[in-house]
């Protein structure tokens, strides 16, 4: 028996077909410009976010539009009538010092120095050392700075801290007012401001609770 293994083969060797090879370098050219462009674009935005982080600051959050447009109302209204207060008595109510007092009362109703023992306490304080400071050394800049400096103190000590105070005593002090008149329209004025905060703590209890304590 003839040995077949020995004889040529007829059949043509088919080789199986060519698959196509991707090209690594093309991908990796294209994977490289997308990651370039990621990391031109991620600098971008990190200067942007941060940008919006310090205009946006700590500060509390921005109330809503209803109770800026309540204290605003209740601010102006407040002041006309103190205006008006003092037309009907000859006599300046509205001052410096009550205008700032009203802004804490309105627009800070929940801060310490807002309270109505800080509003009238604060005030009447600063404005008898301002009245002691004119009467001892005179009408000046020099003695205006005492007596404003004093009444950080002496507001401090006595639990009244409020800061448009500090106003009365300068005030006091370069204008030499009449004491007892005054003393008398600056006790009516902070109770007006209290009184018409606390009518706005009754009417929005949520946006506008004032005051937290009296005394």
């Amino acid at each position: 028996m003839p040995d077949t293994s020995t004889l040529p083969s007829s059949a043509p060797v088919v080789s199986p077909p060519d698959r196509a090879v991707p090209d690594r370098a093309a991908t990796d050219q294209a994977e490289q410009a997308e990651q370039a462009d990621q990391d031109n674009s991620a600098p971008q935005r990190t200067r942007w976010q941060r940008c919006a982080a310090v205009l946006a600051g700590k500060a509390p959050s921005r109330a809503p539009i209803p109770a800026v447009a309540a204290m605003t109302a209740y601010g102006v209204a407040v002041m006309l009538l103190l205006v008006c207060i003092g037309v009907l008595l000859h006599e300046p109510l509205l001052i410096p010092s009550l205008a700032a007092s009203a802004a804490l009362v309105f627009g800070a109703p929940g801060l310490p120095l807002a309270q109505p023992r800080s509003v009238v306490g604060g005030q009447l304080i600063s404005t008898t050392i301002g009245l002691a400071a004119v009467a001892v050394g005179g009408s000046s800049l020099w003695t205006a700075a005492v007596a404003g400096g004093l009444t950080i103190g002496a507001m401090a000590w006595a639990r009244t801290p409020h800061s448009p105070a500090t106003a009365s005593a300068v005030i006091v002090v370069l204008t030499d007012p009449a004491p007892l008149t005054f003393l008398a329209l600056l006790t009516l004025g902070t109770l007006v401001i209290v009184a018409a905060g606390a009518l706005l703590g009754r009417v929005d209890r949520v946006s506008h609770s004032y005051p937290a304590y009296w005394w």
